[in-house]
């Protein structure tokens, strides 16, 4: 019986979160401010005050969200918990998967949040608006979408981006074929296939020029292998070298968040408690669809923190 820590996705950034985190505590108050030093503007303020169409910016919501997750981290460890000792796991959804390695010190806080805002930045800039799409297929086999995907590439770049699991897999690439994919897995008898509002096709092979970014950043940076291992998007198994993470970590941009895979291994190798640090809820919900043997808890309040320690303190 073990415990992982998991990490939000963009997607589930919601103005003012983290300020109940930085109102009640100093720990957050220092993870906020060193983020906005670090990168060079107060994107606390963007986070708490809006207005919510510049937080969502990929560039914005990146950063912030992770540091989210690190403030509802350093909450804890200032109550007594240590990572290396209680938690057997870290994962993270995409950019999450940085706020993951964060918590595992593989990266500095400051560096991370420099890392996420290029990653941001590259992302935007890889593919001109209104040439990629993503779209949502519910209902569907793995291995159907995957066909469809294939089908739709006569029209241009079409992928698998994330599969997260209950039957929800998402689709990336140039907008036609994306469009094409949507509506061959309607035929297919998908309950639905949704164009997604997003601005850039994240996780397919148009991403390649960010790709590239991301290899010239993470090259500049002090990485440490991280305190625990690190379940890697790309591979959905355990990976614990620095270097081999960076590798992962470009990959991850063009490659696909294999998420439901990610659960499935935690539930296949004794991790019973999935806590997820940071804003929303939107993988204790993952966790519930893909296994029942795995318990989701979110950490992104005082409240859940006080409710967690007296947990965490007491098992492994």
């Amino acid at each position: 019986m073990a415990i992982a820590f998991t990490f939000p996705g963009q997607g589930s950034q919601a103005l003012g979160m983290g300020k109940d985190l930085a109102d009640a505590f100093p720990q957050a108050a220092a993870v906020f401010a060193e983020v906005d030093e670090a990168l060079g503007e107060k994107l606390s303020d963007i986070m708490w005050n809006g207005p919510e169409e510049t937080l969502t910016l990929t560039a914005n919501a990146q950063p912030a969200l992770m540091a989210v997750s690190i403030a509802a981290l350093r909450v804890l460890e200032s109550k007594g918990l240590d990572l290396k000792s209680k938690v057997s796991y870290v994962a993270g959804h995409s950019l999450g998967e940085y706020s993951a390695l964060c918590a595992a010190g593989t990266f500095s806080l400051a560096d991370t949040a420099r890392l996420l805002r290029i990653r941001g930045n590259a992302m935007q800039a890889a593919v001109p608006v209104g040439k990629g799409a993503m779209a949502a297929i519910i209902g569907l086999e793995h291995s159907d979408v995957d066909a469809v995907c294939i089908q739709a590439q006569a029209l241009g770049s079409c992928q698998i981006a994330n599969d997260n699991g209950g039957g929800q897999l998402v689709i990336s690439g140039e907008k036609t074929a994306v469009e094409k994919a949507a509506a061959l897995a309607t035929e297919k008898g998908a309950k639905r296939a949704i164009l997604l509002p997003v601005s850039a096709p994240f996780h397919s092979s148009l991403m390649a020029p960010a790709a590239d970014a991301m290899r010239e950043a993470l090259a500049t940076v002090a990485k440490h292998d991280p305190a625990v291992p690190l379940i890697a998007n790309v591979r959905a198994a355990p990976v614990t070298d620095a270097g081999e993470i960076a590798t992962l970590l470009v990959e991850q941009v063009t490659g696909q968040v294999r998420w439901r895979e990610t659960v499935e291994w935690f539930a296949a190798n004794d991790v019973t408690t999935l806590y997820e640090i940071g804003s929303g809820k939107v993988l204790t919900g993952l966790a519930r669809r893909i296994d029942k043997s795995v318990t989701g808890i979110a950490i992104n309040s005082p409240a859940d923190i006080d409710a967690a320690i007296q947990v965490l303190l007491g098992e492994k």
